[in-house]
């Protein structure tokens, strides 16, 4: 079938169940998104998506079908054969008589097109029976609903159709595989005026006719009947007035019924010779198929035709209707346009390397003289065609529109050639937009995965990023405990592979606890709760991520000693200035006093465990949180603090907090997270220290944590910033070597970035070798 029709279904299925339904349809029937119009496609399509639709929709063959011979006859007008459907007759009988007569036209555009066939019997009560013939099985019920649709939209009539007989098909037709002939039932639909006027319709006649007939006179009522006796049937009657004003009010419709009676000769005024010249391709057969009369072009084809008495089907066969060649099967379909085709092995020497001559035309049965005559043309769509047949314009008679039909279709098919390349280019550019859509959402997925939403359509648009203030958030220092050791001793792609096994397991975790991870240098890490979003629970998250941290670090081997790696983890809570520096791989940077301790809370933990400020303490105490308190300890630059270790989480479990499903043994028990020195949990299966990082998709997807609260205006902070605050901040909390956003370019021993600073050696931890962590930060 051609594209137009699968383009029709695909419109059907999107304008009445939605696009996603269209798109479930065509994934499971495996068939592509976008028909061309004149572009030929298997009929298995057709079937496969019909198929499909009624299994999706539940609905039986014959509906889906019928509907969509509805919408199909609605499809055709839309698509500009709206004026051509009107034109091919008068009524519903006329139309369907008229419809192999509208296939044999289209096939000048539409070529390879296999279209059915239709024969039309009126009965004595009015109904009729149709003959439906095809090549494709089980379509048969989008006949109801083209053949409905067009009745009601072009006659006013609501008809019904039922299939009375499908067992003709081998008997009558030959190549065509169904046979199906529905009884057609007609039913005028009038609106209330309508019926109201119908009603009082006989009365008013009456009452008309009385009033007429009071003021004709007896003297003009004589003289007209005697100029009606007198009339000739050759010479027009004048009728009377009374006649001439029925003739005027009719049934329903204010038209004048005229009638009409031809006018034969009593003898034939044309010869023989100017009658086969005036009309070239024509022949006159019996009911044996001789050959009586034919034209002189088709003679001058097909020599053997000036041999009288010959039969017909020696030198033809019928193509269209596909019947047997029999004066009974022609009579059955007389009023079908008929197809002939000459066959090869009659044919002249010179004709027989050239495609072979098709003649179309109707047939007239001539009852006096018990023969057929067949007025046809030769069927021909190009110029091309013409030329491979050897013919020229001047073989065709000159009152024959196929000289124009194939001239004008030479242009239409140039037309249609464009249109495809249109169709094509469309559906290329499609495509190819589909594909620029899809790289552009890859694209703002890393965006996004770099910088902040907001903060990255900002810069999308051109427009410059202020700062935010958030008055408060909590920040997350972590590093590996003997990195440089371990990158002493290691080759760099072992130190490359153990920290992306380690940091795609903290990625994770940051969706787990919705937190925003600001960056990695090294073996840093740095993530924030409550930045670029403000919300209440950022404390909560961050401890929560924390807890996941050294669960996940257990998971990942030390490449030198093949032991799990530790960690070292700092926590604080305070205020903050975020932004974004730099035009050139921009970076979302926070500023504040609140990161330089947070970076030596990290620096002076303790490895395995999470060294908590007072302040980040003092939002976690009545969280469900179990804290132990460390005491005093002397913080480099910053005096002594007062800190806390946290424990484990009361509430939540281990499969809660590192995003796993959560197991029904699970349910009900507390948890089971600990960290205090000599007790370490079971990391399950799933978890084993690995050296390689996993493709994502072979790692579990990531159930987020539920917390209370939820986002709040972040635009608020962002828009709130405080210009004193900011020079203050600039000015007195930090300077240019020791702000905390894990881009100092000095070397200072205040710097509390992990990179820049000289490393704080805890009592538990070894001496390090001096240059080789600054080396290795190099070559990464």
């Amino acid at each position: 079938m051609y594209g137009f029709i699968n383009a029709c279904l695909k419109s059907l299925v999107v304008e009445k169940y939605g696009e996603e339904t269209w798109e479930k349809l065509r994934l499971q029937a495996g068939v592509q998104d976008t028909f061309l119009t004149f572009e030929v496609y298997k009929d298995e399509i057709t079937v496969q998506l019909i198929d499909k639709a009624c299994k999706i929709l539940g609905v039986p063959a014959d509906v889906v079908l019928r509907q969509f011979g509805e919408y199909f006859f609605q499809f055709c007008k839309r698509s500009g054969y709206d004026h051509m459907l009107r034109t091919l007759g008068g009524n519903l009988y006329e139309f369907i008589e008229n419809l192999d007569a509208l296939h044999s036209y289209l096939s000048l555009s539409y070529q390879e097109m296999n279209a059915p066939s239709f024969r039309v019997e009126k009965n004595e009560d009015g109904s009729m029976h149709l003959h439906y013939y095809s090549d494709r099985r089980g379509l048969c019920h989008i006949v109801p609903g083209i053949i409905g649709a067009a009745a009601l939209d072009f006659f006013n009539i609501n008809i019904s159709m039922e299939i009375v007989n499908q067992t003709e098909e081998e008997e009558e037709r030959t190549g065509k595989k169904e046979h199906i002939v529905f009884l057609v039932t007609q039913n005028p639909v009038f609106s209330f005026k309508e019926r109201k006027k119908l009603a009082s319709l006989p009365q008013y006649l009456a009452d008309t006719e009385k009033q007429i007939e009071n003021q004709l006179n007896k003297e003009d009522l004589e003289k007209a009947n005697a100029i009606r006796d007198r009339g000739s049937p050759v010479c027009p009657v004048k009728k009377s007035h009374w006649k001439t004003i029925r003739g005027i009010i009719t049934l329903g419709k204010g038209k004048l019924l005229s009638g009409f009676d031809p006018v034969y000769p009593k003898s034939l005024w044309i010869d023989p010779k100017t009658f086969c010249n005036g009309l070239p391709f024509h022949m006159v057969f019996d009911k044996e198929l001789r050959v009586k009369q034919a034209g002189v072009s088709v003679q001058k084809i097909v020599p053997g035709l000036q041999t009288m008495g010959i039969c017909l089907d020696q030198y033809f066969s019928i193509i269209h209707p596909e019947v047997p060649f029999t004066i009974t099967s022609i009579q059955k379909f007389i009023n079908s346009q008929f197809v002939f085709q000459t066959r090869r092995e009659m044919m002249p020497e010179s004709w027989k390397q050239r495609p072979m001559l098709q003649l179309r035309g109707q047939m007239i049965w001539m009852e006096p003289l018990q023969c057929m005559l067949y007025l046809c043309s030769p069927l021909l769509r190009t110029l091309h065609e013409l030329e491979e047949r050897q013919m020229h314009i001047a073989d065709i008679a000159p009152h024959d529109v196929t000289r124009d039909l194939i001239l004008l279709n030479q242009q239409r098919l140039a037309e249609i050639e464009l249109s495809n390349q249109l169709e094509r280019k469309k559906e290329e550019l499609r495509i190819l937009s589909k594909h620029l859509e899809e790289e552009k959402k890859k694209t703002e997925a890393l965006l996004y995965a770099m910088l902040p939403q907001h903060v990255a359509n900002q810069l999308k648009e051109g427009k410059q990023v202020e700062a935010g203030e958030f008055k408060e958030c909590t920040i997350l220092f972590s590093d590996v405990v003997t990195f440089t050791n371990i990158c002493a001793q290691c080759e760099p792609i072992q130190i490359v592979l153990m920290l992306n096994s380690m940091y795609l397991l903290f990625d994770r975790l940051t969706t787990v606890h919705d937190v925003y991870k600001v960056e990695t240098i090294g073996d840093a890490y740095m993530v924030v709760g409550g930045v670029p979003v403000p919300v209440s629970s950022h404390a909560e998250r961050v401890a929560n991520f924390a807890l996941g941290m050294i669960i996940a670090a257990k998971g990942v081997k030390n490449p030198v000693s093949g032991n799990p790696i530790q960690i070292r983890v700092g926590i604080h809570t305070g205020p903050v200035l975020a932004g974004v520096v730099g035009e050139k791989m921009p970076r979302y940077c926070l500023f504040g006093d609140t990161v330089n301790i947070a970076s030596r809370m990290e620096s002076h933990g303790v490895p395995s465990k999470i060294h908590l400020s007072s302040s980040a303490y003092q939002c976690l105490k009545y969280k469900n949180f179990e804290m132990t308190e460390r005491g005093e300890i002397e913080v480099k630059g910053k005096g002594k603090m007062h800190t806390y270790f946290l424990v484990r989480n009361k509430t939540a479990t281990e499969n809660e907090i590192m995003g796993r499903p959560v197991k029904e043994s699970d349910s009900g028990h507390e948890s089971s997270q600990s960290f205090e020195e000599g007790r370490i949990e079971t990391i399950p299966s799933s978890h084993q220290p690995v050296m390689q990082a996993q493709p994502e998709k072979d790692q579990p997807s990531a159930i987020a944590m539920k917390y209370t609260d939820g986002p709040t205006d972040a635009q608020n902070s962002l828009q709130g910033r405080n210009q004193a605050k900011i020079a203050d901040l600039t000015g007195k909390t930090y300077d240019s070597k020791s702000y905390g956003s894990l881009h100092g370019n000095q070397h200072s021993d205040d710097d509390p970035c992990p990179l820049n600073r000289e490393r704080v050696k805890p009592a538990t931890e070894e001496p390090q070798i001096g240059g080789v962590r600054s080396n290795f930060c190099s070559l990464l």
